[in-house]
């Protein structure tokens, strides 16, 4: 798996942590060992300008999804993997900072970029949380993929709550 981290937000964040989990639901959703993806951090500003220009809403959101290949978990065990590259995933730190403080298991600013970065592959593998049983499927898939890459690294306590809306 080919993960580049780049951290152009000014805020020191766990890069290693994001890398890891990354790989991790890569591996999880079975995608090809040598699909590309593409990880990057900015600041509140440049994630606004992001927000604005492809979704035309307004002020900083916490992640956003820039799909290129149209890889998919394959759907059965015994066939392979489409190999490609996946796409770019954008975080922000500053947004991460808020929303770990207002969930309701409150949880550090990494944690919360732990799951956006979760919450990011998903979305480049195609899936969303429009509608109710979308948001089931994606937010169970989600802590699943959380929950284990935490039990796998021995992390205690519990594992932070979806704050992505």
């Amino acid at each position: 798996m080919s993960i580049d981290v780049n951290n152009e937000s000014g805020t020191e964040v766990d890069e290693q942590a994001i890398l890891d989990i990354a790989r991790y639901a890569l591996a999880r959703m079975r995608i090809h060992p040598l699909s590309e993806l593409s990880v990057i951090v900015v600041d509140a500003d440049a994630m606004e300008q992001l927000h604005i220009q492809w979704m035309d809403l307004p002020g900083p959101t916490d992640v956003m999804s820039f799909p290129m290949d149209e890889l998919r978990p394959p759907m059965k065990d015994d066939d392979e993997p489409p190999q490609g590259l996946l796409g770019d995933i954008v975080l922000c730190p500053e947004v991460a900072t808020q929303q770990g403080k207002d969930a309701p298991t409150q949880h550090s600013m990494d944690e919360e970029l732990q799951l956006l970065t979760v919450h990011g592959v998903l979305h480049l593998l195609g899936y969303d949380h429009e509608e109710p049983d979308e948001k089931a499927e994606m937010f169970g898939l989600q802590a699943a993929i959380v929950d284990g890459w935490r039990a796998e690294k021995g992390l205690t306590g519990p594992s932070p709550a979806p704050t992505v809306s």
